[in-house]
């Protein structure tokens, strides 16, 4: 599953550890997810959508998106 979360991070000026703090995970967990290794759960998604002020399927896209 790909996502924008690091562009949408850095278009609110926050930074891993403050998007960490916001949604109560690690700057290691958002680091992963921004790097497509971690799939984060449905409720972090959620939480991370309210704070990037982006709707969670504008957030997250499929993987294969590109290879179609």
């Amino acid at each position: 599953m790909k996502n924008i979360i690091r562009i949408k991070r850095k278009e609110l000026g926050l930074s891993q550890e403050e998007l960490g703090k916001k949604c109560k995970v690690s700057r290691q967990t958002i680091n992963a997810i921004e790097n497509n290794k971690y799939d984060p759960t449905l409720a972090l998604a959620f939480h991370l959508s309210k704070e990037l002020n982006v709707p969670v399927d504008e957030l997250f896209l499929p993987s294969d998106i590109n290879e179609q």
